[in-house]
């Protein structure tokens, strides 16, 4: 499997397969065999559009949960991420290394919803032995884009004495 055509795919999942020929060399042909085969074996698991909903007023919560949990038998941390990423709430799981075992993420429309969500769904699971919720309060930067582009408004005053 051609690695180039799968980066530029993961850089502009808009691009053509002539253009990804035209950056690469790659003949368009190969690169429609790359594509159908890593869509086909699961290599390409999502085309994603990143969309800064700030800019259209609409309000979103996310929080980054940290969940310390007890392994299971013969299954380890699998079935209990499995658990909860099934939730709707939740946008990605990790397995970490550190103090907690996963690091959570959901999306809701208030603190108050996601809140709900560690202690309605979350913290009754079985294999849950403590979570910390981080709000995210800002986003600058998500999958290598940047949301805000900053510029000179979004720049603050360096600090003189």
């Amino acid at each position: 499997m051609n690695k180039e055509v799968l980066k530029a795919l993961e850089k502009d999942a808009r691009a053509t397969p002539e253009q990804i020929a035209t950056q690469t060399g790659i003949s368009v042909e190969e690169v429609e065999k790359t594509i159908e085969k890593a869509e086909r074996d699961r290599v390409i698991v999502k085309y994603k559009t990143i969309v800064n909903w700030e800019r259209l007023g609409e309000e979103q919560v996310q929080a980054l949960i940290e969940v310390k949990i007890q392994p299971q038998r013969n299954v380890g941390f699998d079935s209990i991420a499995e658990r909860i990423y099934r939730f709707p709430e939740v946008r990605s799981v990790y397995l970490v290394s550190g103090t907690y075992d996963l690091a959570v993420f959901v999306v809701g429309k208030t603190m108050q919803e996601a809140a709900a969500f560690v202690w309605q769904k979350l913290a009754p699971l079985d294999s849950v032995q403590g979570t910390v919720t981080h709000f995210l309060l800002k986003r600058y930067k998500e999958d290598g884009e940047i949301l805000d582009g900053g510029g000179e408004k979004g720049r603050r005053q360096p600090l003189t004495l």
